[in-house]
């Protein structure tokens, strides 16, 4: 994973509050076990409205989501973070957050900023006014930047440090092999073991 401090990109307004999970990726496409390949999963409902805001080619390209209240509540939906990635999003601006959703987020290098609404409907008019308009959403400084103007944002402190460092969870853990292989050789053989391999399958995108 490519380290992650500061993107700027076009934003793209999507005025809807209380989205869920489910309306981010339906559950029909949740039987897949890898990590990519869900472009046709995103919003894949709302993408049969002939003018939803994702379809209109103007906003092509948008790597910012602007949302409304309350973004990725519902059930715990990990594929719904692959989907958004995969469409080319890198950060969604919203006023609040799914707990679960958040974690997420941060986990698989999606950055979720929490903003007042006033501040999210000021970023949704400009997109809509310019579809070139951009946002900057910088992980060092922690610091949101739009049309001259910036605002703080928090994140959970570990997961930034590992997007800085462009780490994952089983990266770092994959990191400490040395010390995992000693505290193996370490435990009695009649406990249980895990086949060598398997790390690296998940690393890789999922169970098989």
């Amino acid at each position: 994973m490519e380290p992650l401090i500061t993107h700027t990109g076009r934003a793209v307004a999507l005025r809807r509050d209380d989205v869920d999970t489910d309306q981010i990726v339906p559950s029909e496409y949740c039987k897949r076990v890898v990590k990519s390949g869900y472009e046709d999963a995103l919003f894949a409902r709302w993408r049969e409205e002939p003018d939803f805001v994702l379809n209109r080619p103007a906003h092509a390209g948008a790597t910012v989501l602007l949302a409304g209240r309350n973004f990725g509540i519902g059930s715990s939906r990990e594929h719904a973070v692959w989907a958004l990635k995969d469409g080319g999003f890198v950060a969604v601006v919203a006023s609040g957050f799914g707990d679960i959703f958040r974690r997420n987020a941060m986990n698989n290098g999606l950055v979720p900023v929490d903003q007042p609404l006033e501040v999210v409907q000021e970023l949704m008019a400009e997109a809509e006014r310019d579809p070139s308009f951009t946002v900057t959403v910088d992980l060092r400084e922690l610091r949101l930047r739009a049309g001259g103007r910036s605002w703080d944002f928090e994140v959970e402190q570990r997961a930034r440090e590992l997007l800085l460092q462009g780490l994952d969870t089983i990266e770092l853990t994959l990191r400490r092999g040395t010390l995992i292989d000693a505290y193996e050789r370490r435990r009695p053989s009649w406990l249980p073991t895990v086949p060598r391999g398997s790390g690296a399958e998940f690393a890789a995108g999922g169970a098989r």
